[in-house]
C-alpha cells in the first residue's frame, strides 16, 4: 500500500461504519437508497458498501431488498461482551497473583472444549509453559480435571470419547475410569489438583467458577518444591473464586 491508498481506505472504512450505523436503526430493515440518503453517501457508493458488507456477513440482505445487520456484528458483540466480563475479573487475577506469588489462570467450557479465557502473570511468577493446548490435556491439568469433576456424568462421558489421555508426562492419569475414581474421591474438593502431570516441575491446584450458566475454573501453577503449601492455596483460591463468579455473573 502506497501513502495515496492510506486516506481513501479511511474514507471507505468512515463510510461502512456510517452504513452500519443507518442500518441498525431499522430494525425491519431498510432499502439501499434510504440508507444512503441517511448515511450521507452516493447511491453507487452505498451499493458497492452494501454488498461488500453483505458478502463479509456484516449485513443481511431480505428478499424485499431491505437491509439488516447479519450474523457477524453479533459475533462482534459477544465477543465485546466476553472480554467486558473478563475485564471485571483481571483486577482480582492480579491480586491472586502477587498474593500468591503464582500464575493465575481462568478457564471456560464452551462448546465441549475446556478453553483459556485469561492468564495473568508477571516476570516472577511465570506462567507454565502451554506445550499441549488445553483442549487437549483437560485430563491432565488442575484446571481441566476442576472443569471435568462438575459435570454432569453424560457430558464427562461425552468428553472423554472425543479426547485421547495422551500420556504428557510418567505421572498422567491415562484411564478414564482411574481419572474420574480420583476426581470422585479427591481430597482437597472442590479443589483438584495437578501433580506434575502436565509438566514436570510444576504442580496446580484449581476450583470451579461460573460465568452464569457457563462453568468454568479458576486455578494457579506453583513450582514442585512449594506442594507442602498446596492445601493452603487451594484455602486461598476458594473465597477469590467465589467473588469471580459474582463478577463474572453480574448483568450489563
Amino acid at each position: 500500500m502506497n501513502a495515496r491508498d492510506g486516506p481513501t481506505l479511511i474514507a471507505s472504512v468512515q463510510r461502512a461504519f456510517r452504513l452500519l450505523e443507518a442500518v441498525s436503526a431499522h430494525d425491519n430493515g431498510a432499502p439501499a437508497k434510504q440508507l444512503a440518503r441517511e448515511a450521507d453517501l452516493p447511491l453507487a457508493t452505498a451499493y458497492h458498501l452494501l454488498r461488500t458488507l453483505v458478502h463479509d456477513g456484516y449485513l443481511r440482505k431480505l428478499q424485499d431488498g431491505g437491509f439488516i445487520l447479519g450474523d457477524r456484528v453479533q459475533t462482534l458483540h459477544t465477543a465485546s461482551r466476553g472480554q467486558a466480563l473478563l475485564s471485571r475479573v483481571r483486577p482480582t487475577l492480579a491480586a491472586l497473583r502477587d498474593e500468591l506469588a503464582t500464575a493465575a489462570y481462568l478457564t471456560f467450557y464452551e462448546d465441549g472444549e475446556i478453553r483459556v479465557a485469561e492468564i495473568v502473570d508477571g516476570p516472577r511468577t511465570p506462567r507454565v509453559d502451554l506445550w499441549v493446548g488445553f483442549e487437549d490435556a483437560g485430563h491432565a491439568t488442575a484446571l481441566g480435571k476442576s472443569v471435568l469433576r462438575e459435570l454432569d456424568d453424560d457430558a464427562r462421558k461425552d468428553y472423554l470419547s472425543r479426547h485421547h489421555l495422551a500420556d504428557l508426562t510418567p505421572r498422567t492419569i491415562t484411564s478414564a475410569p482411574e481419572l474420574l475414581r480420583q476426581l470422585d474421591a479427591s481430597p482437597a474438593a472442590p479443589g483438584v489438583t495437578d501433580l506434575e502431570e502436565y509438566a514436570l516441575g510444576t504442580v496446580c491446584v484449581a476450583v470451579p467458577v461460573y460465568s452464569g450458566d457457563t462453568l468454568g475454573s479458576l486455578g494457579v501453577s506453583l513450582p514442585v518444591d512449594r506442594l507442602p503449601r498446596l492445601e493452603e492455596v487451594r484455602d486461598r483460591l476458594l473465597p477469590t473464586a467465589g467473588r469471580v463468579t459474582r463478577s463474572l455473573s453480574l448483568t450489563f
